[in-house]
């Protein structure tokens, strides 16, 4: 028999679920979310005051511009995969170096990606900052 959880405890567990305890995790979640296909928790991995830089190097801002660049694969429940090479970190605020396994119609493609995570109020982690279409050498770690 199941135990009786009430709306306000399964929100919250639910919640407790879509929070990085740090930068780290903010890449866990972004990759389960997306194998779900599921845009809302997809977009609750990044703060409500970010950018992020798209193919064409146009900034986008706000989940509402980063729904517009994630949906197609969020639609496809694409299996990202990465590789967290380095953080570096002082007080609230993180910089990650990322290779990202990328699924495309041509092929998985690797790419390089430097984010800017910040500490929320709550201490839980979101991506501020989003390069993912890095161009330059690969990182030498």
């Amino acid at each position: 028999m199941c135990p009786l959880v009430s709306n306000k405890e399964h929100t919250k567990q639910k919640e407790m679920n879509t929070k990085a305890n740090s930068p780290e995790e903010i890449c866990k979640l972004f990759r389960k979310h997306m194998a779900n296909g599921d845009i809302e928790a997809l977009l609750s991995v990044y703060d409500d005051e970010a950018v992020f830089m798209n193919k064409t190097g146009e900034l986008k801002t706000g989940r509402e511009g980063i729904r517009e660049e994630l949906m197609p694969f969020a639609k496809q429940k694409a299996n990202f995969s990465y590789q967290i090479k380095r953080v570096i970190q002082s007080g609230d605020i993180a910089l990650m170096h990322t290779y990202w396994d990328v699924p495309s119609p041509e092929g998985t493609r690797k790419q390089y990606a430097i984010e800017v995570a910040r500490r929320q109020p709550d201490n839980s982690w979101r991506w501020l900052i989003g390069d993912p279409f890095t161009v330059g050498i690969p990182y030498p770690f």
